[in-house]
C-alpha cells in the first residue's frame, strides 16, 4: 500500500516505538514525552504513521504494539487538555485514574457533556485515511495474534465513530466479504468484528444477517470460526430490538446445534483448517474426526494443538451463558433438546474399568499404574507372573504409560482440569437459565433433578488423599482460617458446586429442590467416604436459604440427621456439621432455635471440647449464629456450660492441652461477646471473670500479630458492658475508657486497617453502657468522629479509554456511573463515613440534651450529607439523626430559628428532587418526626408549608408517571413471543418489588399529609397513585412454597 506519511516521519516513529518497549525507564519516559509532543502539534500525521506502522513493521510485536497504542491514543482526552503520557498508568491504566474528592452528587447539567478526544479533532480526510489503513491491515495481516489486535482496534474505531454519527460502510462490506472468502483466519476476524461492533448489521435485513451467521456457525473447517460466529450471534441477539428479535429467533437453532456436535466429539482433535479442507465433508462429525495438522499452531487460524474439544465446548457454553440471563425466552423451544445432552456434561464420568468381551476376553488396563504389555500386544489375563510391578523392563518398554512417558501425567492432569472446567461451564449455563426464568425450566421434567445431582456429586470431589489423611488433612488442620490463604477454598470446584446448589435452591424453591436433594443426602451421610459425608452436610447448609419454607416442615428429621455427625471420626466432617447448624440457624432464624434448641445445644456445647482447634473454633462460630435468634430464657440454662468452655479456649486449656492458636482465642472472644449480648443482665455472674481478662488483653496485646485479638477484645468488652448494665460496669468503666484513650492516642499503624472502625464502634458501646455518665468523654471522641463524618468522597474519575472491566475489578473501589461519567469510589472511606453518622445517632439518642455542645457542628455536617449519593447508608443515618438533633436542641434550649429553617429547607429540597423511593420514604418519615419535635404543623412557617405540599405534588406526579409506564409495560407481557412482552415478563418481579417500595413511600407521604389535615385533599391523590400499580407482588415462589 502506498505510504501516506513522509519516510522521515516513519523512521522517527519507528525509533520512538522501539524505545517505548524497552525496559529502561529513562529511555521509555523520553519516548513517551516525544509521543505527547508530536501529538500536541501534528496529531493527524503521527496517528496515520502509527496506523501505517501496523502494516509495515517487520515484527509481530511492533505491529501489535502499534495497534494497541493507536487504540489508546485515539480515544483518550486530547493532549492539550490532559497531557498525560500515552503509555503511563496515569493516562491509560484504570488503576491510576484521574483522582478527585467530591462531597455531593455531580449535578446532571454539569456532567452531560462529553470530553473531546484526539479522534474528535481529526478532520474527515484523516479519518478516511485512518480507516483505509486499518482495513488494509485487517485484510493482509498474516499473524493470528496481530489480527486479533487489529480487530479490537477496528471495532473501537467503528463503535466510537457510529456513536458520533459516522458510519463505516467500507468496513461493513469488507467484513461481509471476508465471511465467504479467504482462509479460516479471515472468516474468524470477520465474525469477531460483528461481535465487537453489532451495530454494523443492526440496520440490515434480518434474513440476510441470519444467513451469514448461520454459515459461520456451520463452518466445516474451523472451530474458531464457529466460535467467532457464535460470539457475533450472541451480540446480535443481545442488541436486537423487540421486532428484530422475533424474526431472529430461528438463529437459536444453529447456535445451539454447535453444542451437541462438540459434546459427541470430545475425544477427537479440534476442527481446524487443513490443506485438504476444500474437499473435506461439511459433516461436523467427520470433520472433527479428521487428524490435526502436524504444526503446533495453524497460521491461518491461530489454533493451538493443545486446545481440545473439552476446551472449545466450555468456551461455547460460556459464550452463550450471558444470553441465558438476558433473553431466557429464546431458549424456551430448545430446553428438551438441551436436556438431552447437558446431563452428560455436568455429571461426573463413571469409569468401571476394563470390561471383558467375547472378542477381547483379556482387556488391558488403561490406568496410569497399569504396566501391562508384552510381545502379545499387552494381553493380560486373570493371572500374570511375575506381577506387573516387578516385571522386567523389557516387558514394559513398549507400552505407553505414565511411567515411561514423562508427559503422560501432565496430559492426564490437563484433561482432568479441562473436564472440570467443562462440567462447571455447563452447570453455569443451566443455572443462569434457571435463575433468569424459574417458571420456564420448572415445566421441564428432570432439569432441576439433574442439576441437584451434579452439585451433590461435585461437592464431594476434593483434590487430596482419598481418605483425607496424610499431608492433605494435616495441612488443613494446621491452616489458620482467618488468613487470606484459606480463601482459596472458595474457588475450589467443591465450593463452586456448593454455591451453585445455593443459587439453584434460591431460584427454584423448596418444593422443586428438597425432594431431589434428599433423595441422595441421607445415603451420603452414611457413606464410608468422609468427602461424601462432608458434602451431604454442606448441601443441607447450602439449600437452607432457598428452601426454608418447605424445610420447616421436615426440620426435625433434618436435625436428627445432622446431630450424629458431630461425633464423626473425621475432623472435616465435624467441621461441616458445625457449618451446617450455624447456617441453618441463620436461614431459619428463631424457628430452629425455638423448636430444637435442646438437641442443638447438646451437640454444639460438647463440640467446644473437640480436640482439633479448627473444629472447636468453628463450633464457637456456630454458637454466634445460634445466639442471634435465641430467646434469653432459652439460653440461660446453658450459659454456664458455654461460658466455661469458651474461657478454656481463651486461656489455653481446651483441646489437647496445647497452647491455643490465636484464631481460636479471637473466635472465643467474639462468641463471648454474642453470648453476653443475647443473655443480657443474666451474664452479670460471669462478668468478674471475663472483664479483667479482656482488659488485660487491651493492656498487653501489642504488635502486629495481636491486632485482631485486640480489636475483638475491645468489641467484646463493649458488648458485655451493655449487657450487664451501668451498675455492674461502673467500677471498670474508667479503666476501659483509659485503655481506649491510650490506644487512640498511640502511634498509627498504617497496616492496621481495622483499628479505627473498632475504636468508633467500641466508644459507641461504652456510651450506651454508661448513659449520661459518658458526657465527660465527648471531647475525646467527637473531634475525630466529626472529621470522619465530614470527609468527602474519595473519587477516581475514569477516562473513556479505561477498560471498564478492569475498573470494576479494582480492589477496594466500587464503580458507579453518574450521568454518563464513570467514577470509582473508595468503599472503605464511605463505610467509615457511614459508621461515623450511625455513631452520632447513638451519642445523640443516648445523651439527649447533654449532646448540646456539639449540636451546631453536627447539624452543619449532617444536612449536606442528605445529598451524599455515593452511599445510601450515610443518607439514611443523616435523615434519622435530624429529628434527634432538633429534640436535643429543644430540650437544652440551644435550638435556634436558623437551625430550624436550615433543617426544613434542606429536607423539603431533598424531598422535591429525590428519585429513590426507598430514601423518599425515610425523608417523609423523619420530616414528620422533626415536625412533631418543633410543635407540629402549626409551628411550620407558611413558606415551608407551601414548599412541602409542592414537593409532594411533584413526587406524586413522578410516581404516577412511573407506575403508568410500568403498568403499560406489564400489560404487554403476554404479547410478542420473544419480543418486548417476553422481556417485560422477565422483569416483572423486579417491577413488582419497585412498586412495593413505592407503596412504603406513599404510606409515609400519607401519614405526613394526615398530620397536617386528616382530610387533606392530596390524600385522595395518594390513594389514586397507589391504585395505578399493577399489583403483582405475589411472586410465583411464594405461591409455590405455600402451596
Amino acid at each position: 500500500m502506498e505510504s501516506v506519511v513522509p519516510p522521515q516521519i516513519t523512521a522517527e516513529l519507528t525509533q520512538i516505538l522501539s524505545n517505548l518497549v524497552l525496559g529502561d525507564n529513562d529511555i521509555r519516559a523520553s519516548a513517551e514525552k516525544a509521543v505527547n509532543e508530536r501529538l500536541a502539534h501534528t496529531p493527524e500525521l503521527y496517528l496515520l504513521a502509527l496506523a501505517q506502522f501496523a502494516i509495515t513493521a517487520d515484527t509481530e510485536v511492533m505491529r501489535s504494539f502499534s495497534l494497541v497504542l493507536l487504540r489508546r491514543l485515539l480515544f483518550r482526552p486530547a493532549p492539550l487538555t490532559n497531557p498525560h503520557n500515552p503509555t503511563s498508568p496515569s493516562s491509560s491504566s484504570p488503576t491510576s485514574p484521574t483522582h478527585s474528592s467530591q462531597h455531593h452528587h455531580p449535578h446532571p447539567h454539569h456532567q452531560n457533556h462529553t470530553r473531546l478526544t484526539l479522534y474528535d479533532h481529526l478532520p474527515h480526510t484523516t479519518l478516511a485515511s485512518l480507516e483505509r489503513l486499518l482495513l488494509f491491515a485487517l485484510a493482509n495481516e498474516g499473524s493470528a495474534h496481530v489480527r486479533r489486535k487489529c480487530v479490537d482496534t477496528v471495532c473501537d474505531v467503528a463503535n466510537q465513530g457510529m456513536g458520533r454519527g459516522r458510519p463505516w460502510h467500507a468496513l461493513q462490506a469488507q467484513a461481509f466479504g471476508m465471511t465467504g472468502v479467504g482462509g479460516a483466519g479471515m472468516r474468524e476476524s470477520a465474525y469477531r468484528i460483528f461481535a465487537g461492533c453489532p451495530n454494523l448489521v443492526m440496520d440490515l435485513q434480518v434474513e440476510a444477517v441470519l444467513g451469514v451467521f448461520q454459515r459461520g456457525l456451520q463452518d466445516p473447517w474451523s472451530v474458531e470460526v464457529r466460535h467467532a460466529a457464535l460470539l457475533a450471534s450472541v451480540a446480535y441477539l443481545s442488541s436486537a430490538e423487540p421486532g428484530q428479535l422475533q424474526i431472529a429467533a430461528p438463529l437459536m437453532s444453529p447456535m445451539l446445534d454447535t453444542l451437541p456436535a462438540l459434546s459427541t466429539s470430545l475425544s477427537h482433535p479440534p476442527l481446524s483448517p487443513s490443506p485438504h479442507s476444500a474437499s473435506t465433508s461439511s459433516s461436523l462429525t467427520l470433520s472433527l474426526a479428521s487428524p490435526l495438522s502436524p504444526n503446533p499452531t495453524s497460521p491461518a487460524s491461530g489454533i493451538s494443538s493443545k486446545k481440545s474439544n473439552y476446551h472449545y465446548l466450555s468456551t461455547f457454553l460460556s459464550t452463550l451463558t450471558p444470553l441465558c440471563s438476558s433473553h431466557p425466552v429464546l431458549f424456551a423451544p430448545h430446553l428438551q433438546s438441551l436436556l438431552a445432552f447437558l446431563p452428560g456434561l455436568i455429571l461426573p464420568q463413571v469409569d468401571c474399568g476394563p470390561t471383558p468381551t467375547v472378542g477381547r476376553p483379556f482387556p488391558s488396563h488403561s490406568h496410569s499404574n497399569s504396566l501391562s504389555g508384552s510381545g502379545s500386544g499387552g494381553r493380560q489375563g486373570a493371572f500374570v507372573f511375575p506381577p506387573p510391578s516387578s516385571a522386567p523392563a523389557a516387558l514394559t518398554s513398549s507400552t505407553p504409560s505414565s511411567l515411561n512417558n514423562p508427559h503422560a501425567k501432565e496430559d492426564e492432569e490437563d484433561t482432568h482440569d479441562e473436564l472440570t472446567t467443562l462440567r462447571l461451564s455447563a452447570l453455569e449455563f443451566m443455572l443462569s437459565l434457571t435463575e433468569a426464568r424459574p417458571s420456564l425450566v420448572r415445566k421441564v421434567g428432570g432439569w432441576v433433578e439433574v442439576m441437584v445431582r451434579a452439585c451433590l456429586e461435585g461437592m464431594g470431589e476434593f483434590e487430596e488423599d482419598e481418605y483425607g489423611v496424610g499431608e492433605g488433612l494435616e495441612g488443613w488442620l494446621r491452616e489458620d482460617p482467618s488468613l487470606a490463604s484459606s480463601s482459596t477454598d472458595t474457588d475450589a470446584p467443591p465450593a463452586l458446586y456448593e454455591q451453585s446448589l445455593d443459587r439453584l435452591a434460591c431460584a427454584m424453591g423448596g418444593r422443586a429442590v428438597l425432594p431431589s436433594a434428599f433423595q441422595y443426602i441421607p445415603s451420603m451421610m452414611a457413606s464410608y467416604d468422609w468427602r461424601v459425608r462432608h458434602a451431604g452436610l454442606m448441601a443441607i447448609a447450602a439449600i437452607g436459604e432457598g428452601t426454608g419454607k418447605v424445610m420447616q416442615k421436615e426440620l426435625e428429621k433434618i436435625v436428627d440427621l445432622v446431630i450424629p455427625m458431630f461425633n464423626d471420626s473425621h475432623p472435616r466432617v465435624r467441621y461441616a456439621a458445625c457449618q451446617c447448624v450455624g447456617q441453618l440457624c441463620t436461614d431459619l432464624e428463631e424457628i430452629i432455635q425455638h423448636r430444637h434448641h435442646q438437641k442443638l445445644f447438646s451437640a454444639l456445647i460438647p463440640a467446644l471440647d473437640d480436640p482439633e482447634p479448627r473444629v472447636h473454633a468453628h463450633a464457637a462460630a456456630a454458637l454466634i449464629n445460634f445466639c442471634e435468634g435465641v430467646e434469653r430464657d432459652v439460653l440461660v440454662p446453658y450459659l454456664d456450660g458455654i461460658v466455661g468452655r469458651l474461657m478454656k479456649l481463651l486461656r489455653g486449656q481446651g483441646g489437647q492441652g496445647e497452647e491455643p492458636r490465636r484464631y481460636v482465642q479471637e473466635q472465643a472472644i467474639t462468641t463471648l461477646a454474642m453470648v453476653a449480648d443475647a443473655s443480657e443482665v443474666t451474664f452479670a455472674k460471669h462478668y468478674p471473670t471475663i472483664m479483667p481478662l479482656l482488659l488485660n488483653v487491651l493492656r498487653n496485646a501489642e504488635g502486629p500479630e495481636y491486632r485482631k485479638l485486640r480489636v475483638k477484645a475491645m468489641e467484646c468488652a463493649g458488648l458485655i458492658a451493655i449487657a450487664v448494665g451501668p451498675d455492674v460496669f461502673r467500677p471498670d468503666s474508667s479503666t476501659l475508657v483509659e485503655l481506649l484513650m491510650r490506644i487512640q492516642k498511640g502511634p498509627v499503624d498504617p497496616q492496621d486497617t481495622q483499628l479505627g472502625h473498632y475504636l468508633i464502634a467500641t466508644w459507641a458501646k461504652v456510651c450506651q453502657a454508661m448513659g449520661p455518665e459518658f458526657e465527660p468523654y465527648l471531647p475525646v471522641v467527637m473531634p475525630s468522629l466529626l472529621a470522619t463524618a465530614s470527609a468527602k468522597a474519595d473519587l477516581s474519575v475514569y477516562d473513556e479509554s479505561d477498560d471498564e472491566k478492569s475498573a470494576e475489578e479494582r480492589e477496594g473501589w466500587e464503580t458507579i456511573v453518574m450521568d454518563g461519567q464513570t467514577y470509582g469510589v473508595r468503599t472503605s472511606a464511605m463505610d467509615e463515613k457511614c459508621q461515623a453518622f450511625e455513631t452520632l445517632v447513638i451519642y445523640c439518642s443516648t445523651l439527649g440534651p447533654r449532646f448540646a455542645p456539639y449540636l451546631a457542628q453536627t447539624l452543619e455536617v449532617t444536612l449536606p450529607c442528605l445529598r451524599f449519593y455515593f452511599h445510601e447508608g450515610v443518607r439514611e443515618a443523616c435523615a434519622m439523626l435530624i429529628p434527634m438533633l432538633l429534640s436535643c436542641g429543644k430540650a437544652s434550649n440551644t435550638l435556634t430559628n436558623q437551625m430550624v429553617s436550615a433543617t426544613f429547607l434542606q429536607l423539603i429540597n431533598c424531598i422535591s428532587t429525590e428519585t429513590s423511593s426507598t430514601f423518599l420514604a425515610s425523608l417523609y418519615k423523619y420530616f414528620s418526626e422533626a415536625l412533631l419535635v418543633i410543635g407540629g404543623p402549626d409551628a411550620l412557617s407558611p413558606q415551608f408549608h407551601e414548599g412541602i405540599i409542592e414537593a409532594t405534588k411533584r413526587q406524586l406526579h413522578a410516581l404516577a408517571e412511573r407506575r403508568k409506564a410500568r403498568a403499560a409495560r406489564a400489560a404487554g407481557s403476554g404479547a410478542g413471543g420473544a419480543g418486548a412482552g417476553a422481556v417485560a415478563v422477565e422483569d416483572r418481579d423486579d417491577m413488582a418489588l419497585m412498586e412495593e417500595i413505592e407503596d412504603f413511600a406513599l404510606e409515609d407521604m400519607g401519614k405526613m399529609l394526615a398530620g397536617f389535615d386528616k382530610n387533606h385533599a392530596l390524600l385522595v391523590a395518594v390513594a389514586g397513585v397507589r391504585d395505578l400499580g399493577f399489583n403483582t407482588y405475589d411472586s410465583d415462589e411464594e405461591g409455590e412454597e405455600d402451596g
